[in-house]
């Protein structure tokens, strides 16, 4: 069962933050044809993403794989058992970074997944900042793709 917690209570949140992180989400399957959809929405059609040919006969890795920015972006898609859940606010802001590495590549047709952990909460005037540190990575393997600490200004 879900624990709710309200976006102001700065000890119950605090209480959280955790150098462990949660378990892993459902699995989200990077296709070729997400990354050839992501390569026409930013305009990057480098090589090394798209041609899938090319890739087989030059890449490091043997075949096409995603943009670090795609992988990223997949954050909202990825589902948590998380324990707990933040409740009371009107809205939450994306407002930045404070780390992200691209560490691995992810190949074309890979099944990536997320966990994540809570480092620190502060309050803000407009309610409270979250900072969460992510790890994306390929199924089955250990080493991230993705590293990524981002914080959130959960408002009231």
């Amino acid at each position: 069962m879900e624990t709710a917690i309200r976006f102001n209570d700065l000890e119950a949140l605090r209480a959280r933050i955790s150098k462990e992180f949660g378990p892993w989400s459902e699995p989200v399957e990077l296709t070729q044809e997400k990354i050839n959809r992501f390569a026409d929405v930013t305009g990057d059609h480098q090589w090394i993403h798209v041609d899938v040919e090319r890739c087989k006969r030059e890449s490091p890795f043997g075949g096409p794989v995603a943009h670090g920015f795609l992988t990223l972006s997949l954050l909202p898609a990825f589902s948590y058992a998380d324990e707990w859940k933040i409740t009371g606010f009107r809205n939450v802001v994306n407002y930045g970074a404070n780390k992200l590495r691209f560490i691995s590549p992810v190949p074309a047709g890979a099944k990536v997944h997320a966990r994540s952990r809570l480092v620190a909460v502060e309050a803000k005037p407009l309610g409270s900042m979250l900072t969460r540190e992510t790890e994306i990575a390929v199924v089955g393997q250990d080493k991230p793709a993705v590293v990524y600490e981002g914080l959130a200004l959960f408002v009231g």
